[in-house]
């Protein structure tokens, strides 16, 4: 299973548009639906908040197992 930080990454990913476009943690915070000093807690921690990554997961339609997992479900 992946840590946070990883998933922070691959959130990044999902919202680029290009590989060339810097994306912030405020952005990944923002879309998760969380402040930014709660979002900065949470990495420092390195704990997940999973409830908000499922939220978005089941929003986006986005696969939870590409960024929980690092193998195929």
């Amino acid at each position: 299973m992946r840590d946070f930080h990883a998933i922070i990454e691959l959130l990044k990913e999902y919202l680029a548009p290009s590989k060339s476009t810097k994306v912030y943690d405020k952005d990944v915070a923002a879309l998760l639906g969380i402040s930014q000093a709660q979002f900065a807690t949470i990495k420092k921690r390195n704990s997940t908040p999973f409830v908000q990554i499922l939220e978005f997961c089941h929003k986006e339609g986005f696969s939870c197992c590409k960024l929980f997992f690092e193998k195929e479900c």
